[in-house]
């Protein structure tokens, strides 16, 4: 049997799609938690990070870094944490900011800092404020839920897979073989 196609189920089916198309976008928001609900450019680049698509049912460690800070040198642990847990569901985030008056002022330093001088893979974003007025979206969920603000470089936030902020670590907790590496372990084996 031969189907032919007119213009009536051409505007048929080209709605269809676009309704199956739009729904299947508006479940997926719909099945994300509040604070996912965020975008955000990656550093230097044109690309935008949409957290919802990316980071939803993931184990996610948030970090608000600096790339001229004492705590720098966490990138290389961080980056080891990344790659040992990703296949897993671990997702780690990295928010560069100048609240703290220690990161370069291009992105492009910054950049280099991140990927060239610690090869970091995990998903980096343009510079922004984590704490204070001008508190980027994303960040002022986070100190709502947890009750804590970053009190300097380097503190961690930990969101289980249902978009909750789990715990929050200073800067001092080490990325590696402390409280913060079991808890992410507990985290994904109950994520599973």
């Amino acid at each position: 049997m031969k189907y032919k196609f007119n213009k009536f189920s051409w505007l048929f089916t080209s709605t269809l799609l676009i309704c199956l198309s739009t729904t299947a976008s508006a479940s997926t928001k719909d099945n994300c938690p509040e604070l996912l609900n965020f975008s955000a450019k990656k550093l230097h680049s044109k690309k935008v990070i949409d957290f919802c698509s990316q980071f939803n049912n993931k184990v996610l460690l948030v970090v608000n870094t600096a790339s001229q800070c004492g705590f720098t040198p966490q990138f290389k642990q961080l980056e080891a944490l990344y790659k040992k847990y990703k296949t897993q569901g671990l997702e780690i985030v990295g928010f560069p900011s100048d609240d703290f008056f220690q990161e370069h002022d291009s992105e492009s330093e910054t950049a280099e800092v991140c990927y060239v001088n610690y090869g970091v893979s995990f998903a980096m974003l343009s510079s922004s404020a984590v704490r204070g007025s001008d508190v980027n979206p994303f960040y002022k969920q986070l100190i709502e839920q947890s009750d804590t603000s970053p009190k300097w470089n380097f503190y961690k936030y930990l969101v289980d897979p249902q978009g909750k902020v789990t715990n929050v670590y200073s800067s001092r907790e080490e990325p590696l073989g402390g409280e913060l590496e079991k808890q992410i372990q507990q985290l994904l084996k109950t994520k599973i």
